[in-house]
């Protein structure tokens, strides 16, 4: 079975008490159901606030499943499985904007809604960075200059952390999901080591460069077979399931970086993108496949 914890090396993490405590995220996706696993030590929710600009809504849901699932691989604290499936930063609190229906299908409009509302809230929230585990499935009709990708770049230049997936639709080159073709924000592709018994590696990552020649993804994170957080009514009654996918990468990242938050509330977004630059781990693939590397977090949260 795919612990994250047991993949990515978090125990440099829990031994200096890093979980990101303190660190709002908001998460863009199919919206977020309830789980035991988002409660925090004290007893309450860890969801400061739900939006729904799909059906519009006023309490939170997740119809697809997506969503709860991203969410626990970044936040969740494991509390069902005794701590086997604990998330990236499970005292970080969250945000989730529902942008994708129930059969993971989305608009462009919803998104760029969505980022207009986090700009106007994002502080009242401590919204320090924004997973977006989505992407268009048409690269050609969102490059870099369109009015989408710029949109997603306000986030980045208004201090927020943008993180979000490289797509599914690799490996061949020119195959990164917009936003994830920005060169401001940070690019998640999936990579998964071939000595891990538990899954096939896959290649279905999107691979670099952009069609703005832009070197893409900036990072790797394992992607295949994640366990993590399920609706009970997704799966039988089972409070966790297994998905592969740049969605699941993305929010390791994320996690990793409100880890890297909680130790450091002052840096930057271009200090976080260089720290996570300088910190991966090379695995001798060409950039297009590996950006910069593995994601490392013993390396990202350790003093330099």
């Amino acid at each position: 079975m795919n612990r994250v914890s047991s993949i990515i090396h978090l125990d440099y993490a829990r031994q200096h008490g890093l979980t990101g405590q303190g660190i709002g995220v908001a998460i863009l996706d199919t919206g977020i159901d309830f789980h035991p696993d988002f409660y925090s030590k004290e007893g309450g929710y860890r969801l400061a606030g739900f939006l729904d600009l799909v059906n519009h809504k006023t309490h939170y849901y997740d119809d697809n499943g997506h969503g709860t699932h991203t969410t626990g691989i970044l936040t969740g604290n494991g509390s069902v499985s005794n701590g086997l499936y604990c998330g990236v930063a499970p005292e970080c609190h969250f945000y989730s904007i529902k942008v994708l229906g129930k059969n993971g299908e989305g608009h462009i409009e919803h998104v760029l809604e969505a980022i207009h509302w986090l700009l106007q809230h994002y502080k009242e929230y401590n919204i320090r960075i924004v997973n977006i585990s989505i992407g268009t499935n048409d690269r050609h009709a969102y490059p870099e200059d369109s009015a989408f990708v710029r949109k997603v770049n306000q986030l980045w230049d208004a201090g927020i952390i943008v993180v979000a997936a490289a797509g599914n639709q690799g490996p061949d080159p020119q195959t990164i999901s917009a936003p994830g073709n920005s060169r401001k924000i940070i690019t998640v592709g999936s990579y998964d080591f071939a000595e891990r018994t538990d899954v096939i590696p896959s290649s279905h990552s999107g691979a670099g460069p952009t069609f703005s020649c832009i070197k893409k993804p900036d990072v790797v994170a394992p992607g295949s077979h994640i366990i993590s957080c399920c609706p009970p009514d997704k799966t039988n009654g089972s409070l966790y399931s297994k998905k592969s996918g740049t969605s699941m990468s993305t929010p390791i990242v994320s996690g990793a970086i409100a880890l890297l938050l909680s130790k450091y509330p002052s840096m930057s977004p271009r200090e976080t993108k260089i720290r996570l630059k300088n910190s991966s781990t090379d695995l001798s693939l060409p950039h297009t496949r590996q950006g910069w590397g593995y994601l490392n977090i013993p390396s990202l949260l350790s003093t330099f």
